[in-house]
């Protein structure tokens, strides 16, 4: 007996071993078809100026470095800071600077930049002769500026600038200096929160009231976490002449945002105040907003939000009190404001949810006129002249939008409702309105007498062709100005520069051609003319065909994809190729909605680690950004049927590849992202559709998610079997096929926390299923360091080539049958 009992206990021993071995393993290059992709030369962010004359090609490496990103950081209430340098630890920075006037092929570099300079929040001087800008090096953060004229740049602060709560940099209106977020002079030493010695526990109560929150990440946990946002997010306001004279405006706040009135002559500054929270992020912590005259003496304090911890249940939700003051943009420096009507409970039946307010200086009760109240929840308002503005409001539940024309002026007159329509309704979307600068330098409508212009993205059953049209305020009747032809490129209309010259900046692309600026004349037949003449780094996708293809689920709901075919494939032969389909899953109100294609054959072939594009070079067939509706119309929820519209949403596009005769159904591989990645999973639980899987950065265990999820309102005692149904977690002893489980150790997406991975892997190594799990240092829930890119690209080729690829052809199982003589 004490013999077997030794050997019941090494086996257990050797078990356990193996059940929890791990793979030390250096970072991977994927092969070479996909190195010549991912490893290239990133062309620069194009700025141009509003008279068209100036373009500033912004350059950047195309990936960080695991370096850069195992940087000291804290992550304190949603933010994620650098303490030493005192700018977003994850804030993307250009190197180069180049300038190029409109139509040149030749760009000059900007002269006087620091070395490996760090630029990043570019920002325009109201006159667009300068830009300023911050440049971080070890030490610290400080501000730069460009001129345009002379193509050179020089400092213009010290290295102390801070950033840690978005960008820092302001102008005064007449562009004579900035106003800058600096470093407070009597910012206490941060704690160490690893050294610290506790001098109490960290305790937190609940009085009954419903807090109803998403799983937010990097919050706040203890007294140091709270000392250290604070000094974090302190700052003093200093302006900084043009000539290099700086003089404080305003004493040390944490101060959020920063708005200057149209004229220049008030500034708004928003500050955090206490007490901050556990539970939320900083964007609602108690914070107040004053208007002060441009000389910093105090006009008015505007608005007091308290700590916002509880608020009613649903999307819809709003907390009461005056939200999103601003100015408006057609008064010299006048602010506005809404306020809910329904004390932000969605639940509660009135006729109005939002009014919005038009508030004169000095900012008292007396000097509030109400403008308009919005059936739903206030979004917006597009300011014209003196007598028209046009107001938007939405309701998410019913995907519904409406659009408003009225008289701010006088609210007497009834606003006029000239869009009612489902915002998932692209096909009616009747555009954007087309705007124009005023005198204070704002966009505002572009107006002649009563009529308006829209430019839309055009899509239709046929396709997509953006437009520029006109209407008619009073009548609401549209005409078409311009529509684009293109059927084998793609058209997009960036900006309209001048309506009454009929110039728009259009960016023009083909499936091969690398996408380039144009000036179009829409007066003119055929009048286009290239600006920038940006080089295609993707050359050797050249051969690759592409295609977009339509086609249908089992229940009738139309579907579209993109479907990529190796170099040189003859289609003729119908040779079964392996398959990859990349989707993420989407909810939708009603069919005809869902049903709608929004993807263009003649975009650009633009590779990324996001997608499987890369593998068309490797003999795969792929299925990029299939359509995955989730449907739920009238009083059910997309989510009430989640499991078999996915499965549908698979088989279909499936069904699809087959029927054209390219696809081996034994041998397709399914993956995604996010909520891709719980796509991936419940496909691999719920089907036999698929051959492998890869999952990144998902979340798989809903009971993890009380509070709501994705699009689901609901919370899990609510519907709990919504939760438990959708969770692959829950149904991880069905999964049979291989699963490749990638995340980020520094996920900060809403849910995603990479335990979400962690244990979703025990489950399926414990129950017997073939799984990996990639856990990827310092990463977040986007992979940012070019050794993450490629090791993950590595890690999915291995898989998809041995789980895939390799795996026995349908065509090697029907014969291995035929011998062993089954049907």
């Amino acid at each position: 007996m004490k013999i077997l009992n030794r050997v019941l206990l090494l086996f257990m021993i050797f078990a356990f071993a193996k059940a929890y071995s791990q793979e030390k393993l250096n970072y991977q290059q994927p092969s070479e078809e996909i190195m010549k992709l991912v490893d290239y030369d990133r062309p620069p962010w194009t700025l141009i100026d509003d008279d068209t004359e100036n373009m500033v090609l912004l350059y950047r490496d195309t990936y960080k470095s695991i370096a850069s990103l195992s940087e000291e950081e804290m992550r304190l209430g949603g933010l994620r800071i650098n303490p030493k340098t005192n700018i977003g630890s994850r804030t993307t920075f250009y190197d180069k600077v180049a300038l190029q006037k409109v139509g040149s092929k030749t760009s000059k570099p900007v002269a006087g930049l620091p070395e490996n300079a760090k630029l990043a929040y570019i920002n325009w001087s109201p006159d667009q002769s300068m830009i300023a800008m911050t440049n971080t090096n070890e030490t610290g953060t400080a501000v730069w500026i460009l001129d345009i004229e002379k193509g050179s740049a020089r400092q213009a602060t010290g290295y102390s600038v801070n950033a840690n709560m978005g960008n820092p940099i302001d102008w005064f209106e007449d562009g004579s200096a900035l106003l800058v977020k600096m470093l407070a002079d009597d910012r206490k030493p941060l704690i160490d929160t690893d050294v610290a010695i506790p001098t109490g526990p960290t305790i937190s109560t609940s009085d009954g009231s419903k807090a109803q929150n998403r799983t937010y990440q990097d919050l706040l946990k203890n007294p140091a976490d709270e000392h250290n946002f604070e000094q974090l997010a302190l700052s003093k306001l200093v302006k900084v002449s043009m000539d290099g004279k700086a003089t404080d405006f305003l004493p040390a706040a944490m101060y959020r945002g920063v708005s200057f009135s149209p004229d220049g002559s008030h500034v708004m500054v928003s500050k955090l105040q206490k007490p901050f929270s556990y539970i939320v992020t900083y964007g609602r912590f108690p914070q107040q907003s004053t208007v002060y005259d441009n000389k910093g003496t105090l006009v008015q304090v505007v608005n007091n939000v308290p700590l916002i911890e509880e608020m009613p249940q649903g999307f819809m939700a709003e907390r009461t009190g005056k939200r999103d003051v601003s100015w408006r943009a057609d008064k010299p420096h006048t602010l506005m404001y809404a306020e809910a009507l329904d004390n932000g409970d969605p639940a509660m039946d009135v006729p109005y949810r939002d009014a919005v307010y038009s508030w004169e200086a000095p900012f008292t009760d007396a000097t509030s006129t109400l403008m308009l109240k919005t059936k739903d929840r206030f979004s917006g308002i597009q300011f014209g002249n003196k007598n028209t503005a046009v107001a938007y409001d939405y309701w998410w539940n019913t995907r519904n939008t409406r659009t408003y024309v009225f008289d701010p002026s006088n609210n007497k007159v009834e606003p006029k409702v000239i869009s009612d329509r489902s915002y998932q309704d692209v096909y009616s979307d009747p555009g954007d309105f087309v705007t124009t600068k005023n005198e204070y330098g704002n966009n505002v409508l572009k107006l002649d007498g009563t009529t308006a212009y829209l430019m839309g993205d055009g899509y239709s059953d046929d396709g997509q062709f953006p437009f520029v049209s006109q209407m008619n305020l009073k009548t609401g009747n549209s005409k078409m100005m311009y529509k684009s032809a293109y059927t084998d490129k793609k058209e997009t209309l960036v900006e309209a520069l001048d309506m009454d010259k009929g110039t728009v900046l259009v960016r023009i692309e083909g499936p091969t051609e690398y996408p380039n600026y144009y000036i179009r004349n829409i007066k003119k037949k055929n009048s286009v003319d290239q600006i920038s003449y940006f080089e295609n780094p993707f050359s050797g996708l050249q051969d690759v065909h592409k295609e977009l293809i339509t086609y249908k689920r089992d229940d009738g709901v139309d579907l579209s994809a993109t479907l990529y075919l190796p170099p040189n494939y003859d289609k003729s032969s119908k040779e079964k190729l392996p398959m990859l389909v990349w989707a993420y899953p989407r909810e939708y109100k009603d069919a005809s909605s869902a049903g709608q294609n929004t993807q263009n054959p003649n975009e650009f072939i633009y590779p990324s680690y996001g997608s499987f594009v890369y593998w068309v070079m490797k003999g795969y067939a792929v299925v990029d950004d299939a359509s995955f509706p989730i449907i739920g119309e009238g009083e059910e929820e997309p989510n009430d049927t989640f499991i078999p519209q996915l499965v549908a949403n698979g088989k279909a596009a499936i069904d699809a590849v087959d029927e054209m005769g390219y696809v081996d159904r034994n041998r397709v591989g399914v993956g995604g992202h996010s909520y891709g990645a719980f796509m991936t999973a419940n496909l691999l639980a719920h089907s036999d559709l698929f051959a492998a899987g890869i999952a990144r950065s998902g979340a798989y265990n809903r009971t993890l998610t009380p509070f709501g999820f994705q699009s689901e309102e609901r919370n899990y005692w609510e519907a709990p079997d919504i939760y438990n149904t959708m969770s692959p977690f829950m149904n991880a002893e069905k999964v049979d096929e291989p699963i490749l489980l990638i995340h980020g150790q520094a996920d900060n997406n809403s849910g995603t926390y990479p335990l979400q991975s962690e244990r979703y892997f025990n489950a399926l190594k414990g129950l017997g299923a073939t799984a990996r799990l990639v856990m990827l240092p310092k990463e977040s829930h986007g992979y940012a360091a070019k050794e993450s890119i490629l090791h993950v690209l590595w890690e999915q080729d291995q898989w998809l080539e041995k789980y895939v690829k390799n795996k026995s052809s349908q065509a090697e199982i029907d014969s291995d049958d035929k011998i062993k003589g089954k049907p």
